[in-house]
């Protein structure tokens, strides 16, 4: 077998369904000239999603950080959020976006999202909400985290790009906090090329949030508060609807791949493959990633080096730390405040993983990896 693909292969590549099933959706919007400010593609999606997620109220969004963004406007969020520094950077972001201070805490080496017993001592007379993030899909301690906002009367965002369709022993893992923010960007599980949502607990905090990405508007003619156009478009809507046919099988194709990867890295010294936390009734696989150990023969940066050479496009997902960017030094300067954030974000590699990857390609990448590490 040849030592490198036909073509590059890059951590996701989206699922399209059949052009021929797209077509029809397109040809309707362009015969009732309705491209976007909830038209009747968005309004059937909107439901549609809703039912496949099993949730109640949900917001469509042209993207997730703006539904991010949204979401700390409508809960009235100021002062100071504790969030994660292991994250995509538009988490932290969204916060300073709307002129609130970021205060990371460090985070549980196992589910990679923040760690509940280093929340409390972050907590301030400023602090107003916790903005955890479901990293690669894997559930964030839902319940201590609720039970830290409660005593502390706190507003809990759940950051759920991850985790499209993923459930506990309760349910969909967006119905915990008082939002959840999901995304579609084409990277994504779920995709509507760009796109997101949030999912509400009630009727009211729903119209809030609408109005919020309609300018604010309340009606026709009278502009309650500061909004923004936030709105998901019709092409965006037909994408989704095409899409959620296909979505249980395109789950199926990536649980594959993430079995194969794990059969043939078994063994290989240095090499971690993490699992989902207990408590998953139903993962997504959207990521694959690996930690390498001080044992493997080589450094993680010289084996993402080595791979790309390879025409496999791992990435180091999440590095660097978000608080080690410039704009959030002045946050916190000081990483060793973080060890596990550190030691993750220094040892991580996300593998390709998508629908359609073939094994050919699986087996090149593991005989890659294993050549350094050996079997133990």
């Amino acid at each position: 077998m040849s030592d490198k693909p036909n073509s590059p292969i890059y951590v996701t590549r989206p699922y399209l369904p059949p052009l021929e099933e797209f077509l029809p959706y397109l040809e309707q919007i362009w015969a009732t000239r309705q491209l976007t400010n909830g038209g009747p593609f968005h309004e059937q999606f909107e439901r549609a999603l809703g039912e496949y997620l099993g949730v109640k109220y949900v917001s469509l969004f042209a993207n997730g950080t703006l539904a991010l963004l949204t979401a700390l406007k409508a809960l009235h969020i100021t002062g100071e959020v504790i969030t994660t520094p292991y994250s995509f950077v538009a988490t932290a972001h969204s916060l300073l976006w709307n002129d609130i201070t970021p205060v990371f805490v460090d985070i549980d080496r196992q589910t990679m999202g923040i760690a509940p017993e280093k929340i409390e001592a972050a907590i301030t007379e400023r602090t107003t909400a916790i903005l955890p993030v479901h990293v690669y899909g894997y559930p964030c301690d839902v319940r201590k985290i609720r039970a830290i906002a409660d005593r502390h009367n706190l507003r809990v965002i759940f950051d759920a790009a991850h985790a499209f369709g993923v459930r506990d022993e309760g349910g969909s893992l967006l119905r915990h906090g008082n939002l959840s923010v999901v995304s579609f960007h084409a990277t994504k599980v779920f995709t509507t090329f760009e796109g997101g949502a949030i999912i509400s607990p009630n009727a009211e905090i729903k119209r809030r949030i609408d109005n919020l990405k309609n300018f604010g508007f309340l009606n026709e003619i009278s502009v309650t508060e500061l909004g923004i156009n936030g709105k998901m478009n019709e092409v965006q809507a037909a994408m989704g609807l095409a899409q959620l046919k296909h979505i249980d099988t395109a789950i199926e194709q990536r649980r594959a791949a993430d079995q194969t990867y794990r059969r043939l890295l078994a063994g290989v010294r240095g090499v971690h493959c993490p699992m989902p936390p207990a408590g998953v009734r139903h993962h997504n696989y959207s990521y694959f990633p690996i930690l390498i150990g001080r044992d493997y023969g080589i450094s993680r940066d010289q084996l993402f080096t080595e791979l790309r050479q390879h025409s496999i496009f791992a990435r180091r997902y999440f590095y660097p730390l978000i608080s080690n960017f410039r704009m959030y030094k002045a946050a916190d300067d000081r990483k060793e405040r973080f060890p596990v954030a550190a030691d993750i974000a220094s040892r991580v590699l996300c593998l390709p993983i998508f629908p359609g990857i073939d094994e050919a390609t699986q087996t090149l990448i593991g005989e890659l990896i294993a050549r350094h590490g050996g079997r133990s």
